[in-house]
């Protein structure tokens, strides 16, 4: 009887303290979100790419109300404006109840174009504070809704895409396939339409189409039938050319023109063993590397003369150096030189539209 008693006790005690236990577990709930404090509603940034790394606006908010008392993490979220957050891009994180967050001028660009609005355009941006309790998706509760103007910028250049049926046999890749092996043209800056660019094609005869994008076709530029010149993108056809070569492609989708020239490329001056052009063809021939998509020669060279590239043995597309940084400058008159008189891998690589470089390396 005893041992009865003293298992019925100790039954008792074990659901007492279960029932204890369960009373102090506690449901968390929110009870009001965060505020959002700034940036003020309706602020403007107009951005600049020289500011990047300077501060645009320092976002600032109050905590928001749970139940009881424990620490919350914060998300910014930020939208097109009047989207009511349809397609919400991250501004950035905190943890551990922290309640601001700074945006550089490049971080609130990043996250303006990443909304889509355009560069150099102004759009109008909706954000709001999320706040969550670690991991419980459950427990969220989002702050008031602020709108910002928003001016971004980018620095990227504007390209066309060249594709054609000249890609395999020239080392881009398969024919009339997109893709980032696409050699590019390039304008002279956002908003504007001169594209130009260097592409070899190794065959006797090709034909190719320029591309807005490398990932489609949509938009694509051919010709309008004529093969004089005149591009079109509605009921085009393929750009033709007769003859192997490397060639210096211009095109302005504004005026809606091509052409297409083929280039040999030299190095010649005072530098090299035959010095500048005088009455006579007295370049020094370059040998184009289709592996490394480079021109290139091994000559020697002169300290204290000076040499400089140029097509077609002849002046009307030649390259200098006016800033001595290794970037080329089409008809520049400031030519290059080297330090030390020596035999030297001398390369010229102008498949990066408009971002032309060369090397002299000493061997």
């Amino acid at each position: 009887m005893k041992k009865i008693l003293k298992i019925s006790s100790i039954a008792l005690m074990l659901i007492t303290a279960l029932a204890c236990e369960n009373d102090d577990q506690t449901i968390v709930s929110a009870t009001g979100g965060p505020e959002l404090i700034t940036p003020t509603d309706g602020a403007t940034y107009v951005l600049l790419p020289e500011n990047a790394a300077s501060e645009a606006t320092t976002l600032v908010w109050n905590h928001a109300d749970f139940d009881v008392q424990t620490a919350a993490n914060y998300e910014v979220e930020v939208a097109l404006a009047g989207t009511d957050f349809a397609t919400i891009v991250s501004g950035g994180s905190t943890v551990n109840s922290a309640r601001f967050l700074v945006w550089t001028v490049e971080q609130l660009n990043t996250v303006a174009l990443n909304t889509g609005i355009a560069p150099f355009e102004e759009g109008n941006l909706d954000i709001r504070i999320k706040s969550s309790l670690g991991n419980n998706s459950e427990e969220v509760t989002y702050s008031n809704k602020i709108t910002i103007k928003v001016t971004p910028y980018t620095t990227e250049t504007p390209k066309l895409y060249v594709i054609g049926d000249f890609l395999n046999a020239s080392g881009y890749g398969a024919n009339w396939t997109t893709g980032t092996n696409l050699p590019a043209l390039a304008s002279s800056g956002f908003g504007e339409t001169d594209f130009e660019g260097y592409v070899y094609m190794n065959q006797p005869a090709s034909e190719f189409k320029l591309l807005p994008t490398n990932s489609s076709f949509d938009g694509d530029y051919g010709d309008d039938g004529s093969f004089s010149g005149a591009l079109l993108q509605e009921g085009e056809v393929n750009i033709a050319i007769t003859g192997e070569g490397y060639y210096w492609i211009k095109a302005d989708t504004d005026a809606l023109t091509y052409s297409v020239q083929k280039t040999s490329w030299a190095i010649t001056g005072s530098a090299t063993p035959l010095g500048w052009p005088d009455g006579g063809i007295m370049d020094q021939d370059m040998t184009y590397n289709p592996t490394t998509k480079k021109w290139e020669i091994t000559i020697v060279l002169t300290a204290g003369n000076e040499f400089k590239f140029r097509a077609n043995d002849g002046w009307a597309i030649n390259y200098g150096d006016a800033g001595a940084d290794g970037i080329l400058d089409f008809n520049d008159g400031t030519n290059m030189s080297v330090s030390a008189t020596g035999t030297y891998l001398v390369e010229l690589d102008l498949s990066n539209p408009r971002a032309y470089t060369y090397t002299a390396t000493l061997q």
